[in-house]
């Protein structure tokens, strides 16, 4: 079942619409077509009781104001580009340095900070397209963005992102969710699992330096579930320069899940699935409780968790990377899938 219902107005005076997707189970997602934003997620504990797993806004003032991509649809390059600059055939493009006026993040937050158009396909998937006209935020290309969203009747969330550009360009799309499966608190006592047996260091601007090192005998070595705060302060240049973990896992091939993750007084638990090569671990770190979320309770440091299915950061720079490239007319396809249960 979907139902539909006013979100509020921006800034510029844009109607933003709230569609909830339910299932037999009482579990639901709430989505708001500002950023194509996934903004509440509802699932039951071991007692069956509902909480809102994700860290965010009540309001679009809040998005507008306080955001920091919490559940939002991210794009055209999720993650970060060197000097926001790189070249494709030959021509150099200047993206937006949108951070600290040095670094390219998000793609600009273009795709975050759009009202997307919505269609509701059936009644467990919803649809939301933005067009992106050439040269936006520096990029090249016209490109038609889709991204469906489907509740099945197994608590799985599943994310489609489809793009389509009429110039040779790059796409790296993700969702910035912040999950909390306590529904409550900090999230250093969840226990997570991360399919991946290297992980990319980066430089203090957060960049790759262009190692990809081993996690074994490392605070990211998360091939074996562990509490996300066991190593989160360890004596690690590359933890104490992101104040914790905001780092790629380059995920191990095979079938099986990309990411676990687990409230042990809860027994909620999730799944991460997806098809692309990495995964970005970032645990809130620079939130400092200075901005109000819903119901007006402060966003403190890790009070929630981003598992952001990607490509590597720096990929268009990096060709030893798997590479992001997109012809003219080509597909750009990616499925990531949300799944939740008791444990």
């Amino acid at each position: 079942m979907i139902t539909k219902k006013p979100f509020g107005t921006t800034e510029k005076g844009e109607q933003v619409d709230l569609f909830t997707l339910e299932n037999s189970k009482k579990t639901a997602v709430d989505i708001i077509t500002y950023g194509a934003t996934v903004n509440s997620i509802y699932v039951a504990d071991k007692n069956g009781e509902f909480a809102d797993i994700l860290c965010g806004f009540d309001t679009i003032e809040g998005h507008e104001k306080y955001s920091n991509y919490q559940g939002m649809t991210v794009g055209r390059y999720a993650n970060r580009i060197a000097e926001g600059k790189f070249e494709l055939e030959g021509t150099v493009y200047q993206t937006v340095k949108n951070e600290k006026g040095v670094t390219g993040l998000h793609g600009g937050g273009e795709l975050s900070h759009a009202v997307w158009k919505a269609l509701i396909v059936d009644d467990n998937c919803l649809e939301m397209t933005y067009f992106s006209p050439d040269g936006s935020m520096g990029f090249p290309g016209n490109v038609d963005f889709t991204v469906t969203f489907t509740l099945h009747e197994d608590d799985s969330l599943e994310i489609k992102y489809n793009a389509v550009s009429d110039k040779t360009t790059v796409i790296n799309m993700t969702n910035h969710a912040y999950f909390n499966l306590a529904g409550k608190g900090d999230i250093l006592g969840h226990e997570l699992k991360i399919n991946a047996d290297c992980f990319i260091p980066t430089d203090e601007l957060s960049i790759p330096t262009g190692e990809i090192r081993p996690v074994e005998g490392t605070a990211f070595d998360f091939r074996q579930s562990k509490p996300i705060g066991r190593d989160i302060g360890a004596d690690d240049i590359q933890l104490k320069q992101c104040r914790g973990y905001d780092h790629n896992f380059c995920l191990n091939e095979g079938d099986g899940p990309a990411a676990v993750a687990r409230d042990p007084e809860s027994g909620r638990t999730m799944e991460v699935y997806t098809d692309l090569p990495g995964v970005q671990l970032y645990c809130g770190n620079f939130l400092d409780g200075t901005r109000p979320g819903k119901k007006g309770v402060p966003l403190i440091k890790h009070c929630g968790f981003c598992l952001e299915t990607q490509y590597y950061p720096n990929t268009p720079n990096m060709p030893e990377f798997p590479q992001c490239t997109v012809k003219a007319g080509e597909k750009f396809e990616s499925v990531t899938v949300f799944k939740f249960f008791v444990s």
